[in-house]
């Protein structure tokens, strides 16, 4: 799943891909923006936790499951 979040203030979005369901990152951006925590927290494919603060959030924007990349190899 390819989450972009806007920054308050920061010139770029973050661009993540996420393993976690559309409806999981809704929900976690629901409690963050609720006041029930103060970070937005999520995790990418890869591990990585990415952190912001809920009062910085612009917005976030969830976007559909990205299809696999094809590359070329060595057969």
């Amino acid at each position: 799943m390819e989450v972009k979040i806007g920054v308050q203030h920061a010139p770029r979005e973050i661009v993540l891909e996420s393993g976690q369901s559309a409806e999981e990152v809704e929900r976690v951006v629901a409690e963050a923006l609720a006041g029930k925590s103060q970070l937005l927290s999520l995790v990418d494919e890869h591990g990585r936790k990415v952190l912001v603060p809920a009062d910085r959030l612009a917005y976030v924007e969830i976007g559909e499951p990205s299809p696999r990349k094809v590359g070329f190899g060595a057969l």
